[in-house]
């Protein structure tokens, strides 16, 4: 299936080609081919890269590049083996793409089925925003791999920062206080825990800095969660700033999202959205929490 799609591409831009005189004036079909799968290449995202700069690069580049630069640079890509010494730290699978049995983040069930929810949020408030309709599976199945698997692997690592606070005794008083768990020196931290879901999204060319901060404000979420629920515990001053911030970050994971949504679909981010959905996301968090002390009121929890 993904043969015929990719054939039904490249048959689009031969099409394309055609009817702005970019076939080979030869005549010769392997050219064409060859032309059309060059532009399907330029118009894949890579980085932060506009279409505009990849143009201008290729301009420049073709300028310099004669028949012995490529024949150097097949020598250069068949090469057998690597020096050891030279590989970094992280190894990856030679395609470049996939990473090692080793270092490949691991999600579990539990992760994926408390996702699941928010996956549903997203592709119904956010997929118009990028000219998809939700209602098409094929628009939701294209994507939905990498959506899944992002959030399932955020709340995984929501899991482990909830998993860090343990109720133990206060030794000054007979209450029970909200305390870090003290783990041994080898547990690894939340942002190393995020390095593998860094690294597998710089492979698949979807990480940029907008959406590396974005991660990072995660960590921070957490941070201030953790430093929330132990002022409770101990019945302390809470600073109304870092109530403010962690609801305004606790949505991260939709901007994380989102900003992966116009890499796979090669769009430039649209700021305006950005900053009119995070106006929205933080309206909506306000919402559930009135809505869930509401429920509790009325369930005499309190």
């Amino acid at each position: 299936m993904e043969a015929l799609l990719e054939l039904e591409k490249v048959q689009r831009v031969l099409s394309l080609m055609g009817s702005r005189g970019l076939s080979d004036s030869d005549g010769s079909g392997g050219g064409d081919r060859f032309l059309a799968h060059f532009l399907l290449f330029l118009a894949q995202p890579f980085d932060s890269l506009a279409i505009e700069k990849k143009v201008v690069l290729i301009s420049e580049l073709l300028r310099e590049v004669n028949s012995d630069t490529l024949k150097e640079v097949q020598r250069l890509a068949s090469l057998e083996g690597t020096n050891r010494e030279d590989e970094p730290t992280k190894k990856f699978k030679t395609d470049a793409e996939k990473l090692t049995i080793q270092d490949a983040p691991m999600i579990g069930f539990d992760a994926m089925m408390r996702a699941n929810s928010t996956l549903e949020d997203f592709c119904r408030s956010y997929f118009i925003f990028h000219g998809l309709d939700v209602n098409r599976p094929h628009s939701v199945f294209k994507f939905l791999p990498f959506l899944s698997f992002t959030e399932s692997y955020i709340y995984q690592l929501d899991a482990s920062n909830e998993d860090s606070l343990l109720l133990v005794p206060d030794n000054n008083s007979s209450s029970t206080v909200l305390e870090r768990k003290i783990q041994g020196s080898s547990q690894m931290s939340l942002s190393d825990m995020l390095d593998p879901l860094d690294n597998l999204l710089q492979c698949q060319g979807l990480m940029t800095d907008q959406l590396r901060n974005e991660l990072k404000s995660g960590i921070q979420y957490w941070s201030l969660e953790r430093k929330l629920c132990q002022a409770l515990s101990r019945n302390d001053k809470i600073s109304i700033e870092d109530v403010m911030e962690a609801i305004h970050l606790k949505s991260f994971d939709y901007r994380v999202l989102n900003l992966m949504m116009y890499r796979l679909t090669g769009q430039q981010v649209n700021d305006l959205h950005m900053e009119f959905l995070s106006v929205s996301e933080f309206l909506v968090e306000i919402c559930d929490d009135l809505i869930s002390e509401n429920s509790c009121f009325t369930t005499d929890l309190f």
